[in-house]
């Protein structure tokens, strides 16, 4: 990538100094210290409970190998999706917590982190490195973790923000020369169902207005379906190509912000090498903490907030299941309550959960009742707006009756008369 004409150096054998028992944190998402966690595997084959917690991890990394399983605990904070299969909440769990409160969980002294593996961008001439493309929850583990061990690649960008971190910090370094995994541009985004979900979704959005996105399909088509706006502002959890996009045309420009005016906010990133260029020491890119990024008080301050998450079920009452399926959990709870809030509480504020009106099963999204073991991750008082291929349901202030009126309109057409069906049922059943 040529971000860095720093030369990568020979590792002189080290000796990490891992001991049974440890609980190990992991530099998440785009930033996985895949060399790293290789090495310290290596060297801990004769180790037993090892804990390694971390936000979800890009692809494969050596501490997933089943033939660690017996002598590793994974403590997910969101679920990675090479995990997804294999939770059993025993040697794979999951913590259920806000994103926002990650770092505060970190320096409370409840959960102690005895070691950090972090993946930086090589040191500046006066010997500080950034978290590149990952700050989140990391800044914390740094500031709590009694010994910190540092992946140094010349491929990590050199971020701005809340980024820098002194080599004196770690206490070893492990140098890797490789690139970033990069999220897999999706294909689908031009289905009727997506740019239809986009252009409703965009109907919403003000010009002006600071938006949160994710990354998927959903943000993607929205973020396509934005191009004829003006003056957005971008303050989000992370975002990707699709942000990267709008700042190249002119649709972001940040200049309606309150808080960071002119800067793209986020507290990681994930895409392909298209935004890992982009990032690479651009001052009108900036990552902060989660605790901070994710904070509603923070999020309110700027006007129009927008906030766009998806969901994999909603009831007709509202709430929402976006982290399991049943009891199987995928994902997690992050950062969706913390921006729903956030959005709500902005002056001119819209919170909104965009979903397709069926599962890739042809089940429909909007059912009667969550499934059995289904997690409510946004509550029905929480939801302001419903968006599906077939239009935008408003269920802020409705009431119980007209709130599933509204969501079985945008449901699937083959599916409108079952649900109605259904609600009638519970209705007369004692709502």
């Amino acid at each position: 990538m040529g971000l860095s004409t720093h030369p990568v150096r020979q590792n002189d054998p080290i000796d990490f100094g891992i001991n049974s028992g440890d609980r190990i944190f992991v530099h998440g998402q785009s930033a996985v210290p895949f060399a790293l966690l290789e090495e310290v595997m290596r060297q801990t084959q004769l180790k037993k409970d090892l804990e390694f917690v971390h936000l979800h991890l890009e692809g494969n990394p050596a501490h997933f190998r089943a033939e660690y399983r017996n002598r590793v605990w994974i403590n997910n904070l969101f679920v990675s999706p090479s995990l997804r299969r294999a939770v059993d909440c025993d040697r794979i769990d999951y913590t259920p917590i806000f994103l926002s409160e990650i770092p505060k969980l970190f320096s409370s002294g409840n959960f102690p982190i005895d070691v950090a593996l972090v993946h930086v961008s090589p040191p500046d001439r006066f010997g500080y490195c950034t978290l590149g493309v990952g700050v989140d929850i990391t800044r914390a583990a740094l500031a709590n973790a009694k010994e910190v061990i540092a992946q140094v690649n010349p491929q990590m960008p050199r971020v701005h923000g809340d980024s820098l971190v002194h080599v004196s910090r770690f206490q070893h370094i492990f140098y890797s020369d490789m690139p970033l995994p990069e999220a897999k541009p999706n294909t689908d985004i031009h289905s009727e169902a997506l740019l239809s979900i986009g252009r409703n979704v965009a109907s919403l959005v003000e010009d002006g207005s600071t938006i949160q996105v994710g990354i998927g399909a959903i943000p993607d088509a929205v973020l396509a379906a934005l191009s004829g706006h003006q003056h957005l502002g971008v303050h989000s959890e992370m975002w990707s190509d699709g942000v990267v996009n709008l700042v190249e045309r002119g649709v972001v420009d940040n200049s309606k912000k309150i808080v960071h005016p002119g800067k793209s906010i986020a507290s990681f990133l994930q895409g392909t090498k298209k935004t890992f260029h982009f990032v690479n020491d651009n001052p009108s890119v900036e990552l902060y903490p989660s605790d901070y990024v994710n904070s509603p008080q923070v999020i309110a301050r700027n006007p129009k907030v927008v906030a766009i998450n998806s969901a994999l079920e909603i009831d007709l009452t509202g709430q929402v299941c976006a982290d399991s399926v049943g009891h199987r959990m995928i994902s997690g709870v992050g950062g969706q309550i913390d921006f729903n809030r956030g959005a709500a509480m902005s002056a001119g504020g819209k919170p909104i959960i965009a979903i397709t009106s069926r599962s890739k099963k042809g089940e429909s999204r909007i059912v009667s009742a969550l499934h059995g073991g289904a997690g409510v991750v946004t509550t029905r008082a929480d939801v302001h707006y419903v968006v599906s291929e077939y239009g935008i349901a408003e269920l802020y202030g409705k009431s119980l009756g007209k709130r599933a009126h509204a969501l079985i309109e945008i449901a699937h057409p083959e599916d409108r008369e079952k649900l109605l069906a259904e609600w009638k049922k519970i209705c007369v059943g004692g709502i």
